[in-house]
């Protein structure tokens, strides 16, 4: 009878996609991790350096912090970072020498599975990245090969890419990155039995995006193909742009009389929890997205979709979004086909909607897109458009930047930086601006507690405090009353 497992994303990618990574603080999932430590997942995928940004710049919350409290409230289960290329945090690429730094505290802190993505899938360059992880003390070392459209990404693209990624026992694992949710049941049926056949007995991932609804279907078509585990969320976090849900997905790998081993009471208790954490704090719940079919061009991924979006409704231009959707395709082409995946998506999101808010195209470059055609990121998997390539090569900008300082060795950052620090405080301060690490250092210790009603009291108190019409106001309940004036 096939078995599969199943990784959880509810903490990460389900954020990341349905909340823009903000939606959940220490306390919410601290709270909750005991009990997904006994549900039995194959891990969690937990967290990214940009995750652990996020945390810094807007909940000035420790991510080091966050991580160690986590792997005390769930001992038993692995804790998983995703890399996006060789950098940490910062958009500049990193040495060699700072990235085993990095992985290095994250192992002391609790991470003891990494998953090696490479924002074009460079062979390489992943390899690399998993010898400095091995290095650095990481146990568990998933190969993320990353899903995409484009003229040359056939089936045996990605099958030579998985063999040459896994050959030589660099990796334990591979798991097939969707992030755009465009792999079809169709498409499931004649790539995944090419990636198994390329890999061997080697365990095999499927992760992908409900973004236009296919990634249930798609899950149970893969789950008969060889896949060892599929990445879900709780229902609160998945649907919309994130990860197909748990409980339905355990339903239907059932209905198939495929074996999940999991704690159903835990599973339950888990949805719960992220349902009143939701609801609390007014996170949108994802539903299924619609079928659309301009997403196998555009190919923007969920958590980038929803910050475009974000952005032209703040300048009452949302309306534009469908102009900018085909700019996109336009700009992705002229950089050579990027795959739609952090950092990638940002910069031609951020080009296409530049262009389009201009009326001129590549008028106003963003630095990171520049850096990007200077070869920074590596080689773009065909040949940008010769014309944009050099305009932006031959700019005023272009020339500064190429002329600028790299990313110092760890010696040169401390002597920048300073002395006194710990280890994981001096990573953050040499990858983020010092007024957002000063800022987290005075918060304090996060909460370890949530409480969904104190939440709830806490909005009400702030929204009235800005009604100069009230003067006070007093709240009571069986076994509970405040009262407050203003």
């Amino acid at each position: 009878m096939t078995r599969i497992g199943l990784i959880d994303t509810t903490v990460r990618d389900g954020n990341q996609s349905n909340w823009g990574a903000t939606g959940l603080d220490t306390s919410m999932m601290v709270g909750i991790a005991p009990t997904m430590d006994r549900i039995g997942f194959d891990a969690i995928d937990f967290t990214t350096s940009t995750h652990m940004a996020v945390a810094v710049r807007f909940s000035k919350q420790d991510p080091w912090e966050r991580l160690r409290l986590f792997r005390k409230a769930a001992p038993r289960t692995k804790l998983s970072f995703l890399t996006t290329g060789m950098r940490f945090i910062s958009w500049e690429v990193a040495s060699h020498e700072l990235m085993e730094f990095a992985f290095g505290l994250l192992v002391r802190n609790g991470i003891d599975r990494f998953a090696v993505m490479d924002p074009m899938n460079n062979v390489p360059a992943m390899r690399t990245m998993a010898d400095l992880t091995r290095k650095a003390g990481g146990g568990d070392i998933v190969a993320a090969l990353t899903f995409t459209l484009s003229p040359m990404h056939d089936d045996a693209h990605f099958a030579d890419a998985a063999r040459n990624l896994t050959q030589g026992g660099k990796f334990d694992r591979l798991y097939l990155k969707d992030p755009g949710g465009l792999v079809t049941p169709e498409r499931a049926q004649t790539l995944i039995p090419a990636i198994r056949a390329a890999i061997g007995t080697l365990p095999f991932e499927f992760h992908s995006h409900c973004t236009i609804g296919l990634a249930p279907f798609s899950y149970a078509t893969a789950a008969g193909l060889g896949i060892d585990s599929l990445h879900t969320s709780a229902s609160a976090a998945a649907n919309g742009t994130g990860q197909p849900g748990m409980v339905p997905t355990l339903r239907n790998l059932r209905d198939l009389g495929i074996t999940v081993d999991v704690d159903d009471e835990a599973v339950a208790e888990m949805d719960a929890w992220f349902q009143t954490v939701a609801k609390a704090e007014g996170l949108t719940m994802g539903a299924p997205g619609e079928f659309d079919r301009s997403y196998f061009r555009h190919q923007m991924p969920g958590g980038m979709m929803g910050t475009m979006k974000r952005q032209l409704a703040e300048m009452k231009r949302l309306h534009l979004l469908p102009q900018v959707l085909e700019e996109v395709e336009q700009v992705r082409a002229d950089l050579g086909y990027p795959i739609m995946v952090t950092p990638f998506s940002q910069l031609v999101g951020s080009q296409a909607l530049l262009n389009v808010l201009s009326g001129k195209r590549y008028e106003t470059v963003p630095d990171e897109v520049t850096r990007y055609v200077l070869g920074r990121f590596g080689a773009p998997a065909m040949p940008m458009n010769a014309e944009v390539e050099d305009r932006i090569r031959s700019s005023k900008r272009a020339k500064e930047l190429d002329e600028e300082p790299r990313m110092g060795s760890l010696d040169e950052l401390r002597a920048k930086i300073g002395k006194g620090y710990s280890d994981e405080e001096f990573l953050l301060r040499a990858v983020m601006p010092a007024d957002q690490v000063d800022a987290m250092i005075a918060a304090g210790p996060a909460q370890t507690q949530y409480n969904p009603d104190r939440r709830a009291l806490k909005y009400l108190v702030s929204e009235l405090t800005k009604r100069p019409e009230v003067s006070g106001f007093k709240l009571s309940k069986p076994g509970f009353s405040v009262s407050l004036g203003m």
